[in-house]
C-alpha cells in the first residue's frame, strides 16, 4: 500500500504524514447509543447481527452517515475467533458467556487454529461489502480488528467478563507452560484472522488487548508482549497495512507497548498525550484519548477539552479517538460536537506540531 497523499487520512496519520488536521473515529462508534442501531437490534440477537454481513455492514456505516468520521470500523466482536477455535459462545444481558472454560492441557489441545475463511467467512464478507460501499468515499478508511492473545485467553479462562481475573492469574501462576501453549495457539489464530481481514479490504487493523493493563510489568513482559509482537510481526511480514495497539490501563506499561512493533499506540485517558509522546517518542503514532465520560458534559465544557487535545496531539502522527469505547446512553449531539470540532480544526490553521 502506498503511503501517499492519495491514501485515506487515517492511513496517512498511521504513517506519520503531516496533515492539516488529525483524523477521527471512535471505538464503539457503532452501537447502543444510536437509535438506528437499536432498531436493528430489536429484531436481531447480538451474535446473529455479527454473523449477518448485510446487517453488520449497515450498522458499521451508521456512524459515518450520521457524523462523517474518517474511519469505519467493521461491526463484530473480539470473541468471534474464540468461538471458531471451538469454545462455545453466547451473549446474555450481562455480556459474553463462555460456558466451557479452559482448565487443562486437554482443553488447550482440542482447540483448533481455524481457517478464517471457512470458520469466520461472514467477517470477511462484511468487510467486502463495506469496501464496496466505501469505494465512492476513498477518503474514509476501513478498519478491521481482533482481540489480542492475552485478552482472548482471559475470556476463555474466566468464562466471561471478570473484575479480578482470578481464574486467569491462578492458571498463569499454576501452569505457566500451559499458559504459553494457550497464548501461542491464540496468537496463530489472530494472525491469520487479521491477514484475512486485510485481504478482504481492511486498510487499518486494531489489536485490542483490553485486559493487558491488569498485570504486573514482569507478567506483561513474559506473557503479553511476546504474543503481541508475534501477531504484529506476522502481519508485517505480508503487508504494509498499519496496526494500532490498544491496551486499557496502559499507564506505566507504555515503554513495553512501544516494543510491540505497532505503528500506532492507542492510549487511554489516564495518560496525557504529551506524556505518552514523551515516553513513546516519534517512532510511533498516537491515538486517543478523550475520556468517554466527557461526552456526558455540557457542550461549553466539552468543546474546549477537544480543542486542547487537538493542540496537544498535533497534526502529524496523531489520530483523535476516545480512551475507551463510546458508552451506552451517550448523548448523540455530543458525539457530533466532538466530530465536527475535529473536522473543522483544519480551518483554524494551527501550525504543525512536528515529531521530534
Amino acid at each position: 500500500m502506498s503511503h501517499s497523499n492519495s491514501s485515506p487520512r487515517l492511513v496517512q496519520a498511521c504513517h506519520k504524514i503531516p496533515l492539516d488536521r488529525p483524523p477521527i473515529w471512535m471505538m464503539r462508534q457503532a452501537g447502543r447509543y444510536l437509535p438506528e442501531y437499536q432498531a436493528i437490534r430489536d429484531k436481531v440477537a447480538f451474535l446473529g447481527l455479527c454473523k449477518n454481513p448485510e446487517l453488520a455492514a449497515e450498522v458499521s456505516l451508521q456512524p459515518l452517515r450520521r457524523f462523517g468520521m474518517d474511519g469505519v470500523i467493521m461491526f463484530s466482536d473480539i470473541l468471534i475467533p474464540v468461538e471458531a477455535m471451538g469454545v462455545p459462545l453466547e451473549f446474555t444481558e450481562k455480556g459474553p458467556h463462555l460456558p466451557q472454560t479452559i482448565q487443562s492441557q486437554h482443553d488447550i489441545e482440542r482447540l483448533i487454529i481455524p481457517d478464517p475463511i471457512e470458520k469466520t467467512g461472514f467477517v470477511m464478507e462484511t468487510l467486502r461489502l463495506l469496501q464496496h460501499e466505501l469505494s465512492t468515499s476513498p477518503e474514509v478508511a476501513l478498519i478491521g480488528f481482533a482481540g489480542a492473545p492475552w485478552t482472548l485467553a482471559s475470556y476463555m479462562l474466566e468464562g466471561g467478563v471478570s473484575r479480578n481475573f482470578t481464574e486467569t492469574k491462578a492458571f498463569l501462576y499454576n501452569e505457566p507452560a500451559l499458559m504459553h501453549q494457550l497464548l501461542e495457539k491464540i496468537a496463530q489464530t489472530v494472525t491469520i484472522y487479521l491477514q484475512a481481514q486485510m485481504e478482504a479490504g481492511a486498510q487499518v487493523v486494531q489489536l485490542f488487548d483490553s485486559w493487558a493493563g491488569t498485570v504486573s510489568e514482569e507478567t506483561y513482559q513474559e506473557f503479553i508482549l511476546p504474543y503481541q509482537q508475534q501477531v504484529i510481526s506476522g502481519l508485517k511480514s505480508t503487508t504494509e497495512v498499519p496496526v494500532i495497539l490498544y491496551v486499557n490501563g496502559s499507564r506505566g506499561l507504555l515503554p513495553l507497548l512501544k516494543q510491540s512493533g505497532a505503528d500506532v499506540i492507542s492510549v487511554d485517558w489516564q495518560t496525557s498525550l504529551s506524556q505518552a509522546r514523551q515516553i513513546l517518542g516519534s517512532d510511533v503514532a498516537l491515538q486517543g484519548n478523550l475520556d468517554p465520560n466527557a461526552l456526558f458534559t455540557r457542550p461549553d465544557v466539552l468543546k474546549p477539552i477537544v480543542e486542547a487535545m487537538l493542540v496537544e496531539g498535533g497534526s502529524q502522527g496523531y489520530i483523535f479517538n476516545l480512551g475507551h469505547g463510546v458508552l451506552p446512553k451517550t448523548p448523540i449531539e455530543n458525539v457530533k460536537l466532538v466530530v465536527d470540532t475535529v473536522l473543522n480544526s483544519a480551518k483554524a490553521q494551527r501550525p504543525l506540531t512536528p515529531l521530534t
